[in-house]
């Protein structure tokens, strides 16, 4: 086909929400009226589809089918009334959120959003050959224009800043070990969606590609005199299929609605927020099981809170290799009496597993024999690089793998009490052309899809715990996946290098994870691989780190240290202490998990998706909000004694060590000792808290709310979801909630303390935490003040419910 002569086109159907556009060179572009916010366009330049189903679109579900969704399935959708328009050149396409204007003479597309009552323009594709209707090769692109002022958040787990302009990345899922956090690209993850923003007018809007390949994202790097200013995505595989979701007013809209698009997030156990420890070098240790029941003693004797325990391969190993489904009963005599020893000291063990089998796996012949491999053109196992040995991975695309995979893991890990399973290195790094799935009947080149391997990998692995245990709700992790996999795991930002550059990078790469619908996220404390943190790097790295989704103090270090809470007995104290406050914050966390769960609210946010008018909020920071409630400003500079933070505007800000209270818009000092990270609570905040005292073997759970109230006049009010914590029965309304209100005049503040539903506890009183500097008097209704107490601070409240 010439580029001199794009192809032009018409419509050809218009039925319901579904729009056809065709040229008479046969290149098609569909159009999908989704929601009054998302439109969906496809581009098919032969007039068909090229890719596979799509495993990442469930709107508001918890799974997608074990085959994947039709590519044109409008189930789960609004598919709202729309106006359509048409004139000799161009249709136009308009909801209550969305214009989209399209040009009949090559298709192209021009955006604008609804924006208090005026239509802007926000996106256009490049004038010049947007699309790959044949004019190069067989890949796909999608050229569109830059503008200089817009900034980009998002692209998943990336390294470097928060704003993506100027930068290109490839999604190409690798294990990459000891990886910078401010530079190495591609990293584990695959999930190309991210949030264009505007800060001039205060709109964006989501762009998401419906693609299992590889691909490429170039946000302003690339420059073409030919072109003007561009931005790009390609990929070898598949089609052109995109997802464009309204978000004005904030960039939380389009991560809510992605969220959705992709999935309800998995609603997981509690003890999944507890610290959960981990290192490679106990399992790798000769005599594991005793070095497993070391740390234990050690939590004990430290008083360590501890809720889990990432169990490394190293149990799975048979000289130095490791091989999946395999106990080392060398290292581990009495694999059951050790699983049981953890469960008494109420720790769950997430056991590693691997998706590849090695050449001389115990099983590997098994396997080969039944087709559960990936294999070459000539039926033999395609062969990969894998952990110092050759081997080949398992295909997921084969009903047969995954009935044989979820078989061992009942059998290897569940059925000895091991309560979760730890998804590792599952990359799926097949590079060779010569190498295919299975694909459910319909073989394809595995290359073309390879994380579809690790999210049916996931899903597999979670079907497993289920059929074990139906009413446990399944825990796993997974280091690699992509777009969707909130509906099954909690991850992290991989093997990342000790260093105070990670830890201000890996801060990042937690919000962009968070603004790509990845909330249950975290990092290893202390970093994985590299030198041993030294006691003030690690002790910082604690403080950053629990006030992630998932806590956890995992390395392989260099030098063969190990990472341990009690690594510095000079800092130990310290360490213990953050952990406590971590577990005092848990009913937070849980709270916003359900959020997230509920109604696709990020866990983690970048201050400007909070306050997105204030630009001062747009600038790089070191800063995040947790919830809409908190702020908290961790240390990633050596040597710093304080920490200087700004205070978005539109809100005023209560320290939490010393309940001061700051008038918003404001840069400010504050001390940050190592076992006080500087946390600052929101006006008309209300946040839950543990206050019981807990020791390790001593665990209570005793509700009390920090309360913001506001200065002049308002309501402060929060919530609080309670249940059992780790079964099925929240699904039939065995689950409750705390409702509490603060409202406040000139005169006085009143308390109002409610409970909805179904408590797993009865309480007959509840604690109140009011800043020191709140001197109003203090009302109750339908409860009674009987004490009040000031320290650190704050103002105690015990109030008696009414029953």
């Amino acid at each position: 086909m010439s580029m001199l002569h794009p192809p032009r086109f018409a419509l050809q159907s218009s039925e319901g929400n579904h729009l056809c556009l065709k040229a008479d060179t046969g290149a098609v572009i569909e159009l999908f009226v989704l929601e009054e916010d998302i439109i969906r366009v496809l581009v098919l330049p032969e007039g068909k589809l090229q890719g596979p189903a799509s495993w990442a679109v469930a709107p508001g579900a918890e799974d997608v089918p074990l085959q994947g969704r039709d590519r044109r399935d409008l189930s789960g959708f609004a598919l709202p009334s729309f106006a359509l328009r048409t004139t000799p050149g161009q249709l136009q396409i308009e909801t209550a959120l969305i214009r989209l204007s399209i040009a009949l003479e090559g298709g192209f597309c021009q955006w604008e959003l609804r924006q208090e009552g005026q239509w802007q323009s926000v996106l256009a594709d490049r004038p010049t050959q947007a699309y790959n209707f044949g004019y190069w090769d067989e890949q796909v692109y999608h050229y569109l224009r830059r503008q200089p002022e817009e900034m980009y958040f998002g692209l998943g787990e990336r390294a470097g800043d928060m704003n993506r302009a100027g930068q290109s990345y490839e999604m190409r899922n690798i294990d990459a070990m000891g990886y910078s956090a401010r530079n190495t690209d591609p990293l584990y993850k695959h999930i190309p969606f991210y949030i264009t923003w505007l800060p001039k007018t205060g709109a964006g809007f989501g762009l998401f590609y419906d693609t299992l390949s590889d691909c490429r994202f170039d946000m302003g790097r690339e420059l073409d005199n030919y072109h003007g200013h561009y931005r790009y995505f390609t990929a070898p595989h598949g089609d052109l299929d995109y997802y464009f979701i309204a978000s004005p007013g904030t960039p939380l809209a389009a991560t809510r609605r992605f969220t959705w698009l992709t999935g309800r997030p998995a609603w997981m156990p509690k003890w999944g927020l507890g610290y959960s420890g981990s290192t490679m070098s106990y399992t790798d240790a000769p005599d594991a099981q005793v070095q497993m029941g070391q740390f234990i003693a050690k939590c004990r004797e430290h008083d360590i809170l501890c809720d889990s325990f990432h169990l490394s391969s190293g149990y799975t190993s048979i000289g130095p290799k490791r091989y999946v489904f395999h106990w080392n009963t060398e290292k581990f005599p009495d694999p059951h009496g050790f699983v049981r020893s953890y469960l008494d000291a109420s720790i769950h063990l997430c056991a590693n597993i691997k998706p590849c089998l090695l050449r001389d796996h115990p099983q590997f012949e098994q396997a080969r024999q039944a087709g559960l491999l990936i294999c070459d053109s000539q039926g033999e196992p395609a062969w990969v690089q894998f952990w110092d040995e050759v081997g080949a991975y398992l295909d997921f695309t084969n009903p047969a793998t995954l009935d044989w995979w979820r078989a061992n893991v009942k059998q290897a890990l569940l059925d000895y009490g091991v309560s979760a399973t730890w998804n590792d290195n599952n990359e799926f790094e097949v590079w060779t052309g010569d190498a295919y799935a299975h694909g459910f009947g319909q073989q394809y080149p595995v290359r073309q899809a390879k994380v579809l391997q690790t999210m049916l990998m996931m899903q597999a692995s979670r079907q497993a715990q289920l059929e074990a245990a139906p009413q446990r709700r399944p825990f796993l992790v997974s280091r690699s996946g992509g777009a969707g996999m909130q509906r099954y795991v909690q991850t992290w930002s991989g093997d990342n290098y000790t260093s105070w550059e990670t830890l201000r990078y890996n801060l990042k790469m937690g919000l962009g994870l968070a603004l790509s619908g990845v909330s249950n996220i975290g990092h290893d404390i202390g970093g994985f691989s590299g030198p041993a943190p030294a006691p003030e790097l690690l002790v910082r790295w604690v403080a950053f780190g629990v006030f992630m989704p998932r806590f956890s103090i995992h390395s392989w270090n260099d030098d063969k240290t190990v990472n341990e809470p009690w690594m510095y007995p000079e800092v130990t104290a310290q360490i213990a202490a953050l952990i406590k406050l971590r577990y005092r914050f848990i009913p937070y966390l849980y709270e916003l998990l359900w959020q997230s769960t509920q109604d696709y609210q990020p866990v983690l946010r970048p201050t400007f998706a909070e306050f997105p008018h204030d630009r001062r909020c747009l600038d790089e920071c070191d800063d995040m909000m947790l919830g809409s409630a908190m702020l908290v400003a961790p240390v990633v500079e050596q040597g710093q004694t304080e920490r200087r933070v700004y205070l978005p505007s539109g809100a005023r800000w209560v320290s939490y060590w010393s309940g001061e209270r700051y008038e918003g818009g404001q840069e400010i000092s504050l001390p940050a000792p190592w076992d006080q990270p500087v946390m600052l609570l929101r006006e008309g905040a209300v946040i839950p808290m543990n206050v019981a005292q807990q020791q390790f073997d001593v665990r209570a759970d005793e509700r009390a709310f920090l309360v913001v109230p506001y200065k002049e006049q308002g309501e402060a009010s929060g919530a609080c979801v309670e249940d059992d914590g780790h079964s099925q029965a929240w699904r039939d309304g065995e689950q409750g909630r705390w409702q509490v209100r603060a409202r406040s005049d000139a005169a006085a503040v009143t308390l109002e303390v409610g409970r909805e539903d179904r408590l797993p506890v009865a309480a007959e009183t509840i604690d109140i935490f009011l800043p020191a500097s709140e001197q109003r008097p203090v009302r109750a209704t339908q409860a009674r003040i009987v004490s009040e107490q000031r320290s650190q601070g704050w103002r105690r409240l015990t109030l008696a419910l009414s029953t």
